[in-house]
């Protein structure tokens, strides 16, 4: 896949369908982005795991921390991704190594590699790279509230 755009429906259905969410590069700070964005989440229902060995064994917004992907006790549908661009390979191969593969990876703004985006791909990982994650979630109220054509009687 080409990672310049995303049609809206590859965005809703990744959103749509998860339950869980680990947040690699989650901070404790409520002024970082991961913070919020993790607090929007679970405001959304999603389970949120937030991921950082800097903060492993504490708790952020009442959610415990993880040192890393495997540590987590459940199958996780979305990584996303809030680390720098040239981690983000490295990120595609602890997931690849997970025994339950997620249905997406998210790379935050700023966060693209095109070419660990084709391993995760390869291996039936929905990549989405450059994109705020919160930004794309009206994709899912719209999709959960379009109206079904009547059908001719």
């Amino acid at each position: 896949m080409r990672h310049d755009t995303y049609p809206a429906a590859y965005l809703a259905e990744i959103l749509n369908n998860a339950r869980t969410v680990a947040i690699l590069g989650a901070s404790s700070d409520n002024r970082r982005p991961s913070y919020w964005i993790g607090g929007f989440l679970l405001g959304k229902g999603y389970r949120v795991f937030p991921i950082n060995p800097k903060y492993a064994g504490q708790t952020i917004l009442g959610q415990p921390v993880y040192a890393r992907l495997a540590d987590v006790p459940v199958a996780i549908d979305i990584v996303d991704v809030f680390r720098r661009p040239d981690q983000f390979g490295m990120v595609v191969e602890e997931t690849l190594n997970l025994p339950e593969l997620p249905s997406a990876i998210w790379g935050q703004l700023g966060v693209r590699d095109d070419k660990a985006a084709r391993r995760a791909e390869a291996a039936g990982i929905k990549v989405v790279m450059d994109r705020g994650l919160v930004t794309e979630y009206p994709l899912v109220y719209e999709l959960q509230h379009t109206r079904l054509p009547r059908s001719a009687a």
